[in-house]
């Protein structure tokens, strides 16, 4: 009855004293560059001499912008909002430790896992932590070998994975950005297999040492639940009784079935930003970490509220034109508890 209780209002205080509480997010942050052209990377559009008139002040007002989405993603669960959070479209560690040191989230002494990709916009993908809750033991940066219709190589974003210790309980967490649908979904759809085959080939050959092992993949994948690449590269299943031990359950199935997005294009909503779990977080009558539920999290602030796209979320740039908006994506983050 207690657990009933809590699901059903999972922000009484009785049960915040009965349950530990870790959230864990993700946010594409959309274009997070720093003001300075880098020689090796195309980012000349982010500089004040740029097409976007990219200017110190523009950069600033950004990185307040999302550290006032982020500093608030699950504090209606708990105070400390998000145990840890992936990201994706950022230029480099600089503009990482950057938005940590802002004032909405510099209590939370958030610490960074960073590898430089070989992107050609030079974007990477990245963990924020906060140590109060998570203490990494390893990281790594996977490479996706992409290659072009000719068969030269074509740069792309790495898997990043990190392990380490979250409430207790030893976590594999991976952070993607799958290559995008540029050229067409069909047509490039061979990409987002291919790193989605390099997350699930790492995950299995951890579960075939440690069977138990608990993941959370999460990133912008540039597909929905139901594409190949989720449904059957990843074998990740909507329903948690269709999960079978080494399965991967994706409970942003049942969000793209309601048509529920993240992100619009052409008046239509994709799924593209999703937490998927490991099938040990599925068993509540456990000692370690347990699913609870997925959001996405949508504030009214975030949102365009006039002209062509209003609904969507309010980005940074409408074209070359700064209109002083967060994102083109919205943030998700999943719950999971522990019982104390």
């Amino acid at each position: 009855m207690l657990l009933i209780c809590l699901l059903l209002n999972p922000v009484t205080s009785w049960a915040q004293q009965t349950y530990q509480i870790s959230c864990v997010g993700f946010y594409n942050l959309e274009n997070l560059f720093d003001t300075i052209n880098q020689a090796d990377v195309n980012d000349e559009d982010f500089t004040p001499a740029g097409a976007n008139n990219y200017t110190p002040q523009v950069y600033q007002d950004k990185l307040h912008r999302l550290a006032t989405v982020l500093s608030q993603i699950a504090t209606e669960v708990t105070p400390d909002g998000l145990a840890m959070f992936g990201s994706a479209e950022v230029e480099n560690r600089s503009v990482l430790e950057d938005l940590a040191a802002q004032p909405e989230l510099k209590s939370r002494n958030y610490k960074i896992i960073h590898y430089n990709s070989p992107d050609e916009r030079g974007i990477d993908v990245c963990l924020f932590y906060n140590p109060k809750y998570f203490r990494p033991l390893s990281s790594e940066s996977l490479r996706v070998p992409l290659v072009s219709k000719e068969g030269a190589a074509r740069p792309t974003r790495d898997v990043l994975h990190a392990c380490g210790i979250l409430a207790g309980d030893t976590v594999h967490v991976y952070v993607n950005h799958w290559p995008s649908r540029r050229g067409g979904e069909e047509a490039s759809a061979p990409g987002r297999a291919l790193a989605a085959g390099v997350a699930k080939a790492n995950m299995d050959s951890i579960a075939s040492k440690n069977p138990g092992a608990k993941f959370i993949l999460m990133g912008d994948l540039n597909d929905d639940p139901v594409s190949p690449s989720v449904a059957k590269v990843l074998g990740a299943k909507g329903k948690a009784e269709d999960v079978k031990p080494g399965g991967l359950f994706n409970p942003w199935v049942d969000f793209y079935k309601k048509g529920i997005g993240t992100l619009a294009y052409n008046d239509s909503w994709n799924l593209f930003d999703q937490i998927i779990i490991s099938e040990p977080f599925l068993h509540k009558e456990q000692s370690g970490l347990f699913f609870m539920k997925a959001s996405i999290f949508k504030k009214d602030f975030m949102i365009q509220h006039s002209g062509r796209y209003r609904g969507y979320p309010l980005r940074t740039y409408n074209g070359i034109r700064y209109v002083g908006g967060y994102s083109d994506h919205f943030p998700v983050y999943i719950v999971l508890l522990k019982k104390k």
